[in-house]
């Protein structure tokens, strides 16, 4: 797959069939529209396209307005996102910025400027609830109604259900936020999971005789958080068990480069002897957040804090022994 930032870009195909989402997590409903999209992009000739904003619409108005609450709890990273559009068989992902000169745009300036004369969009698949355009001034009807005028076809999807239940973005940051990480797996099609490049923390983890594997989440406000039950894929032939810990950093050192920062912090029950101590660093690892051991905890001291994590560590290897 082919990632663009903007549209403006020699690589950029000339014409292509479209979606245009948030695409926050990539659940069931996102999988069943890229499908369709594809489809209608073989039938057409042309290559199939997701166009996607970062940051979130919401983060900007957040920052705008100075309300933090109107930004969302945050299902995935960028990474995970762009990784999850390829596995779905998207051939190009244009991530454009959304700023204060996207969001002033009128619905029929963004149709002139995006969709028509910087896309060539053929074909434009959207959901049920799309709004675009300043003050959402645009919908389904005045898309259509461009298209028929401009020369291109526009679809509507319908929301997809499982079991009843619309599958969304806030479906899933619901679920993960109440820790039901069975109920997000089946909105998602997947276990939920966190992906990077392992990165250098303080090394508090080692020096109390638990390794920690650092990824950084990219976004202030995670969807889920807390200890969990985890998988880790890429540092072994196998999948590793282990524990991890999804939070903000806190830290009044200085030198923690990490400080105040989201993090995932894992510590495999069994660390693979061929890596050694320092292995892992800079490789690109999959985490996937199986089972929620309970909320953070705040300890009084080291000691406390290893009691707890070798707890942590009896809890995680009950649960996996409880699956076989």
């Amino acid at each position: 797959m082919k990632v663009f930032r903007g549209f403006n870009h020699p690589g950029v195909a000339p014409a292509c069939a479209l979606t245009i989402g948030n695409f926050d997590g990539v659940h069931r409903g996102h999988q069943a529209m890229l499908a369709l999209l594809k489809g209608e992009a073989q039938q057409r000739g042309v290559p199939s396209c997701v166009m996607t904003f970062e940051p979130h619409p919401r983060d900007f108005f957040a920052a705008h307005f100075k309300k933090p609450e109107l930004a969302p709890a945050r299902v995935g990273t960028l990474r995970d996102k762009l990784v999850d559009l390829a596995n779905c068989g998207v051939d190009q992902t244009i991530v454009l910025s959304f700023d204060a000169k996207l969001a002033a745009q009128s619905p029929q300036t963004f149709v002139d400027n995006v969709l028509v004369q910087g896309l060539g969009a053929r074909y434009v698949l959207v959901g049920d609830d799309f709004r675009f355009g300043a003050k959402r001034a645009g919908d389904y009807a005045f898309l259509d109604a461009a298209g028929d005028a401009q020369g291109f076809d526009v679809a509507r999807m319908n929301s997809y259900e499982v079991h009843g239940l619309r599958v969304s973005s806030s479906a899933v940051r619901e679920a993960l936020g109440q820790g039901l990480m069975q109920d997000a797996a089946r909105l998602l099609g997947r276990p939920y999971c966190i992906s990077g490049h392992v990165v250098h923390g303080r090394k508090l983890g080692r020096t109390l005789g638990f390794k920690t594997l650092n990824l950084r989440f990219a976004h202030w406000k995670p969807a889920a958080s807390g200890i969990f039950a985890v998988l880790v894929h890429g540092l072994a032939e196998h999948p590793l068990q282990g524990v991890a810990n999804l939070g903000v950093r806190p830290s009044l050192d200085p030198t923690d480069i990490n400080g105040g920062r989201v993090l995932l912090e894992t510590h495999c029950l069994d660390w693979p002897a061929e890596l050694g101590p320092d292995g892992a660093y800079g490789k690109i690892i999959r985490v996937e957040l199986l089972h929620k051991l309970h909320d953070e905890l705040k300890y009084d001291g080291l000691d406390a804090l290893t009691k707890g994590i070798n707890q942590d560590c009896d809890d995680a290897r009950a649960w996996f022994a409880a699956r076989i």
